[in-house]
This record gives C-alpha cells, structure tokens and sequence, in this order.
C-alpha cells in the first residue's frame, strides 16, 4: 500500500503541481499576446490545478503515516514540516495572489475594456502575476529538494 500511495504522489505531484506551477507562466505570454480568452481559461485551470493539488498533499500526509518506524517520520520532522510551509505558501500565493491577478488582466483585456484602457490594466497585473507565479514555483522547488534530500 505504502508502495501505491508513493507513486500516486509522486504522478500527482507532477501532472498535477506542475500545472498549476507552470500554467501562470503561460498566462504572462498570453497576457503579451493581447489573448484574453486564454488568460481567463488559464486562471480557472491555475485555480483547478491547485485545488487539486490537495490531493498530492493528503498522500503525503498518508506515506507520512505508513513510513517504517526506523525513520521516526511525523508532521513535525524538520523537513516535513518545512515542505508542508512551503507548499501551504504556495497555494495560498496562488488563490489568493496570482488567480485573482491573471482573472483581472483577463476581464481588462475584454474588447470593450480594451479601448478603455484595458490592454494597461493587464500589463499592470503583470508584475503581480510574474512575481507571485515565481515565488510560488520557487517554493515548490524547495518541497521537491526536501522531499528528495531529506535532511
């Protein structure tokens, strides 16, 4: 069972954070691009993705528990709990900084906001959306090397 719940985690850490780490990146180049349709459906996947990626975090909670007892694993094991802060950052980053940035640029991409100066008020979440999205993907890096490291 450990075995099962070890690559179910590791498959939904890739397919699943890893769309939701890369997606708004995606979005920077839509925004470029002047695309709103695909900003707002990339905001709704980043969003998805990120809920989903719960599923990943509750697995890691499951091999936690079913770890051999040599290890002493627990929720407070150093680099445990520091892979749990980081991830908790980054998918708060995520809902409550970057989708709500990359839904902004998208409704201010709109035609009719488009000529209302709206092209200015995407470019201005930029930064928001870039900064958030690479701090966010940083932070995943860093449960990636605590998990493969262990320290």
């Amino acid at each position: 069972m450990e075995t099962l719940f070890s690559v179910l985690h590791v498959v939904g850490a890739v397919f699943i954070v890893g769309p939701m780490a890369i997606l708004p990146m995606t979005a920077l180049r839509a925004i470029r691009s002047g695309n709103a349709a695909q900003v707002r459906t990339l905001a709704k996947s980043t969003m998805i993705f990120s809920y989903l990626s719960l599923i990943v975090f509750v697995l890691g909670f499951g091999l936690v528990g079913m770890a051999d007892e040599k290890y002493a694993l627990s929720v407070t094991t150093p680099w445990v709990l520091w892979s749990i802060i980081a991830y908790v950052v980054a998918i708060v980053l995520n809902l409550v900084l970057v989708v709500p940035a990359m839904r902004r640029a998208g409704a201010a991409m709109q035609p009719a906001a488009a000529t209302a100066g709206g092209e200015g008020a995407a470019r201005a979440g930029y930064p928001v959306i870039s900064a958030g999205s690479g701090i966010v993907s940083l932070l995943l890096v860093l449960v990636v090397v605590l998990m493969v490291w262990k320290p």
